[in-house]
């Protein structure tokens, strides 16, 4: 009875492989946190990304004279290179000509295109328009009290899918955002291919 009294004793005593038992228990919970980090950083990034699109797209339009269908999709490639190495879902985006009735205050779209970047890298002009000429729209405060002028409005749309889903929604998690800006150069950024050649207010 003494010695299996010494031998339990002992072996309450051992703590040699404790590190291993503790360590079993930690590591899933470390392993989750680590991805879970990545996950959310990458989140982070690609909301970033996303307003920089926004911004670039209203920036590079309010920019120039005139544009063409060809121009609109020379920015799509500038938003691209931007979202690299993230577009694993279409990013979809517009570019849209407002004009603030210089009378009323009423924001209407003078014109506007779609873009469209696809999973494969492939930029292309929507074929419907995301805003039809004349409709009325909803613009910031401070961009509707400048009445008779002009706004350029972009909008951009990503979903963002997690590569491992351990934290986020396997599904993704939408983004989205929007920039305005003023035409640089001319009172207004004519879009002849789309039928605008002058200046005049939409009905």
């Amino acid at each position: 009875m003494q010695k299996m009294s010494l031998r339990v004793r002992g072996l309450l005593n051992d703590r040699s492989g404790l590190a291993a038992v503790e360590f079993a228990f930690v590591f899933p919970i470390m392993v989750v946190m680590y991805f879970g980090v990545l996950e959310l950083a990458s989140a982070i990034a690609v909301d970033r990304k996303a307003t920089q699109v926004a911004r670039t797209l209203a920036d590079l339009t309010s920019q120039m004279a005139s544009v063409a269908d060809a121009d609109i999709i020379g920015f799509g490639q500038a938003a691209k290179a931007i979202m690299t190495p993230y577009p694993r879902d279409p990013l979809i985006s517009s570019v849209t000509e407002v004009y603030v009735d210089k009378t009323s205050g009423v924001a209407r779209v003078q014109w506007s295109k779609g873009l469209t970047i696809s999973t494969t890298g492939a930029v292309t002009i929507a074929t419907t328009a995301p805003h039809n000429p004349g409709d009325v729209v909803v613009l910031p405060p401070g961009l509707v009290v400048a009445k008779g002028t002009f706004v350029i409005w972009s909008e951009v749309s990503y979903r963002y899918v997690p590569t491992i889903g351990y934290v986020m929604a396997k599904t993704g998690i939408p983004f989205s955002d929007t920039a305005y800006t003023r035409p640089r150069q001319v009172l207004c950024v004519l879009y002849p291919t789309a039928g605008l050649t002058d200046c005049a207010a939409p009905k």
